[in-house]
């Protein structure tokens, strides 16, 4: 049993309850990014950590982001402060960050560069911090708030690796796979590995729920959705659950459109998360037929707020209140977002009356 299993029952959970398939009369809500520049007191810890990987690296001060959000809204789960970066990383990718751009990594091209990677079980050395952030997460938070951990998914973390940095259209992996697909899966199944032991870290330190993003599987189209979307998600979550039965996995493959449908069976995922590309009642005529969704409201309302937040809060709220679902945007909140939407998104959700 891990640590956070102890701290209170799933039945005072209201993201386990939902994860497990309950229709709850309130959602639970949280928010990715909810630990994030929107809010002063990050910009304030960020600061004092000096950039952003050393706040990454530093448990203490990655706790208190993660913890700061819960402190200000009461969000039902806190998601670990790190990045799907530190994984290539820890495999012995160069990584940083340019103020205003984003990341930027040593690319790998080839064989060569795929051969050149640490084995999987050496990255733990870079990666201990993030298990510690755990660890001491699971004696902070409040009883009642479930503890999400997360990692990239292999085609999103390796879009990253291929080109250096985000690309509009994920060009560079594209043109990997297609001219040289043998280094191309050997780079996907070595990035699968990582994320296996990763994520079962984030577990035994006290993770009550896993993530698998995969924010750029939308670029991915037909058999190339199936081979390096879906098979990987099913593959981590096979995995994880053979290694800690019973532990639940949300999977998002982001701007999967129709590739929604059938994901969860498919993968073995108790949630899909789902971005605001699809309405809330198509997803729940296709997707909540399964289980638990997860989404979906635009994270530009939490920049305009107003009458329009409220109104599209209560749509998604009354499309899927037939069956589990968890409340959250359809991506992560943006640095120019008002807190105080933030707060009215919350209060719109627990108001909501049918």
């Amino acid at each position: 049993m891990t640590v956070a299993a102890q701290t209170a029952p799933a039945a005072d959970k209201t993201i386990l309850r939902a994860l497990a398939g309950e229709t709850l009369p309130t959602p639970p809500i949280w928010m990715m990014r909810q630990a994030g520049r929107y809010l002063p007191e990050y910009r304030a810890t960020r600061a004092q950590a000096g950039d952003f990987l050393s706040l990454c690296y530093n448990p203490e001060l990655a706790a208190e982001v993660t913890l700061q959000p819960i402190r200000r809204y009461g969000f039902d789960a806190a998601i670990l402060f790190a990045d799907i970066l530190l994984v290539p990383q820890a495999l012995g990718a160069d990584l940083w960050f340019v103020t205003g751009e984003g990341p930027r990594l040593s690319t790998i091209t080839d064989q060569a560069g795929v051969d050149a990677l640490k084995p999987v079980d050496a990255i733990h050395d870079t990666l201990s911090p993030i298990y510690e952030t755990v660890k001491i997460l699971t004696r902070e938070l409040p009883t009642e708030t479930t503890l999400i951990g997360f990692a990239g998914a292999p085609w999103t973390v390796a879009t990253y690796m291929i080109a250096g940095r985000g690309t509009p259209d994920q060009g560079p992996a594209h043109a990997m796979r297609e001219n040289a697909p043998e280094a191309f899966d050997a780079l996907i199944a070595k990035i699968t590995e990582a994320t296996i032991d990763y994520l079962s870290m984030q577990i035994e330190a006290g993770a009550e729920v896993v993530k698998i993003f995969d924010s750029w599987a939308g670029s991915l189209k037909g058999d190339a959705f199936r081979r390096y979307s879906l098979e990987p998600a099913r593959e981590i979550t096979a995995a994880l659950k053979a290694r800690h039965p019973g532990i639940p996995v949300i999977a998002f493959p982001r701007e999967a459109g129709d590739g929604y449908i059938g994901f969860a069976k498919a993968t073995g995922a108790d949630c899909v998360a789902i971005d605001n590309s699809v309405s809330p009642e198509w997803a729940a005529a296709h997707v909540q037929v399964d289980g638990c969704v997860q989404g979906n409201l635009a994270s530009s309302h939490m920049v305009t707020g107003g009458q329009a937040l409220i109104d599209e809060t209560r749509q998604i709220v009354r499309a899927f209140r037939n069956g589990p679902h968890i409340f959250n945007l359809g991506h992560g909140i943006t640095p120019d977002a008002d807190p105080e939407n933030v707060a009215l998104m919350i209060e719109t959700v627990r108001s909501f009356k049918p």
